[in-house]
């Protein structure tokens, strides 16, 4: 389903910075994830659509929870948007309801783990995950691929909160313009625990939505 989009112009990262460059020894892993999320079969519909950010969302097999795809064009480039996505502390200023992030540890700007921290409102418990993220430049300025997958054993689990079971996302960007990014973004994922799939589902625009909504703001400082 990821059709391979139209090239972007020239921008500034048309020769990207060596230090996002994942060490060909990853790449066999990368792909295999990329494989996993891109073989799956979505049946779409539109949630939501404001701001020019469309919010997807589809069922999962053998899931009660719903898949989630975004589809947007924000003002940026590829430097800034990878900018954002490796600060790892600071994802709590625009991911939803994200209330503390860590590295956990960093093989390199490209391939690194970080632990995160999801408050829910009362009486659900918060939940936590770790995920790896792998960063794929080598298309650029074509276009840039990155993907993050939970590791589940990396940490052990905290009995105040519920530990993330399933987490896969994965972004496909691309520059149509040299100040603009265009961004598939798709997303399964399981919040473990007692939460009620059909209370899960009732929000799965709004999330989404607020999220690429302050991704936007952060793209423009």
């Amino acid at each position: 389903m990821f059709n391979e989009m139209e090239p972007a112009g020239k921008s500034t990262f048309d020769h990207p910075p060596k230090i996002f460059l994942m060490p060909r020894i990853f790449f066999l892993l990368f792909f295999s994830l990329l494989s996993i999320i891109g073989s799956a079969q979505y049946n779409w519909s539109l949630e939501k659509d404001n701001k020019g950010i469309k919010v997807y969302s589809a069922d999962m097999a053998n899931s009660a929870f719903k898949a989630i795809k975004v589809e947007c064009t924000l003002q940026g480039d590829y430097l800034k948007l990878l900018s954002i996505l490796s600060n790892v502390s600071g994802f709590s200023e625009w991911i939803y309801r994200t209330e503390f992030t860590k590295m956990v540890r960093k093989t390199s700007p490209g391939d690194f783990i970080y632990y995160s921290l999801t408050n829910l409102p009362w009486p659900m418990l918060n939940r936590d995950v770790v995920i790896r993220v792998k960063v794929n430049t080598d298309s650029l300025p074509k276009f840039l691929v990155i993907a993050g997958q939970d590791i589940p054993n990396e940490m052990d689990e905290i009995p105040t909160r519920v530990r993330v079971k399933h987490y896969k996302a994965y972004w496909k960007v691309t520059m149509p313009t040299a100040s603009t990014v265009s961004i598939l973004y798709i997303l399964e994922l399981d919040p473990g625990g007692s939460v009620p799939a059909w209370i899960a589902n009732m929000f799965v625009d709004k999330g989404p939505y607020e999220t690429f909504v302050k991704l936007a703001e952060q793209l423009k400082e």
